[in-house]
């Protein structure tokens, strides 16, 4: 199962068919039903589901593989009807939402639980001080180079930007130099073009809402939006018309000089002749250390199914250190570890380029929970596209946005 993060996942309306996946056929007194996200069931999940029906005759699990453009919105149309399934594979970002509503259970965590994930993960599932989901899937960023495109430009291939400045500086020096845009900044009408300007907030020790308080509109952000205005002369033209998958298409085919992606990128750019590095994301004047945006996506158990305990439990246990590590660390699906284990170290050693993903964890933030996500999700993108467009100055498309941002808290 490749593993992304699609705007089908905020919507909350059914929009297609979905297609019934059954691990186990054999007859059971109770049943979780789970709404899987994907085109199949991961193996791994095959194998742990068996083995955790084994442990506990009478109960089975009962997966549901639901497109990626539909599977939430599935799960929530059938909880808002009064028919919920147990369990369903969700956005972290829209627990707040369900919570609100009334939808799911909170699923508390011990603090045992809670120190064996890496800083901040817990964060992503927690709302009002109560954990509202299980962690199963995780990304952050790093900064990838193409080394070449360094090397005709004049630039240290082997020295990538470890500031804002020099990261804006770099890129404005290919762009003269050669001629191919020196940064790929992605700004379409899609969600991950917040993510992607939320991980320069969260490389400046910014924040979007602390509690119940709007504070985006701080110097730290404001940076953050002023370095996304000085270095859009130099990145690829017309970035409102592209998402971070379609400019990172242009990285693989040598046409961009700076990316900030994904650990699959890493997977892809093997199969190419580019000579790239990857690095931890540059930094700005206010960080306190490596940050990166922490998405994650999570198990939500639903509320009247008379099965909730149970539900937790096996959630629980698909996502503890063992079945989850082996489900991560396949390599390829642009994960990132949700805990740091000996077999992450053996892990990191194989392919160092992980070691930036990781890094970045220690002061990430992560996506922020609102009662309207995607009320929050376009105030993000317009204040983003009004800059990179020139239709609005930094301070004043911060200002707006923050008052905007007042009616989704």
């Amino acid at each position: 199962m490749k593993f992304q993060f699609k705007t089908g996942l905020l919507a909350f309306a059914l929009l297609g068919s979905t297609a019934l996946g059954a691990v186990n056929a054999q007859a059971a007194d109770k049943e979780i039903n789970w709404i899987y996200c994907g085109d199949s069931i991961d193996p791994i999940h095959v194998k742990y589901i068996k083995q955790w029906e084994d442990k506990n005759p009478g109960w089975a699990v009962k997966p549901e593989v639901v497109g990626w453009e539909q599977c939430q919105d599935k799960a929530t149309t059938l909880a808002a009807a009064g028919t919920p399934v147990a369990m369903a594979y969700v956005g972290s970002r829209t627990l707040k939402q369900f919570a609100e509503n009334d939808l799911i259970v909170p699923i508390p965590m011990t603090d045992e639980e809670k120190k064996s994930y890496y800083p901040n993960i817990v964060d992503t599932v927690t709302s009002d001080g109560q954990q509202w989901g299980v962690p199963i899937a995780f990304s952050t960023k790093a900064l990838y180079w193409n080394k070449d495109l360094f090397k005709q430009a004049g630039l240290d291939p082997e020295k990538p930007p470890t500031t804002w400045a020099e990261e804006i500086a770099d890129a404005k020096v290919i762009k003269e130099k050669t001629g191919i845009p020196g940064y790929g900044l992605s700004a379409k009408t899609f969600d991950n073009t917040m993510h992607q300007f939320l991980h320069w907030v969260y490389t400046n020790n910014g924040k979007v809402i602390d509690g119940d308080k709007i504070v985006l509109d701080s110097p730290e952000v404001l940076a953050a939006l002023q370095a996304y205005k000085d270095i859009t002369p130099y990145s690829v033209e017309g970035a409102t018309a592209y998402e971070q998958n379609e400019m990172r298409a242009i990285f693989l085919d040598g046409k961009v000089g700076m990316l900030q992606a994904g650990s699959g990128a890493a997977y892809r750019l093997k199969d190419t002749k580019i000579n790239w590095g990857v690095a931890p994301l540059p930094l700005g004047p206010s960080a306190k250390g490596q940050g990166t945006l922490l998405i994650t996506d999570s198990l939500a158990v639903f509320k009247g199914t008379g099965v909730e305990d149970k539900a937790i439990e096996f959630a629980k246990f698909i996502t503890s250190p063992g079945p989850q590590a082996e489900y991560e660390l396949q390599g390829g699906a642009g994960l990132t570890p949700l805990r740091p284990s000996p077999l992450v170290d053996e892990f990191e050693k194989k392919d160092p380029f992980w070691k930036p993903f990781i890094d970045g964890i220690s002061y990430g933030g992560p996506e922020p929970l609102f009662k309207d996500y995607k009320g929050f999700q376009n105030v993000m993108i317009e204040m983003v596209q009004s800059v990179v467009t020139g239709k609005a100055q930094p301070a004043d498309a911060l200002q707006k946005a923050a008052v905007d941002l007042e009616q989704y808290k």
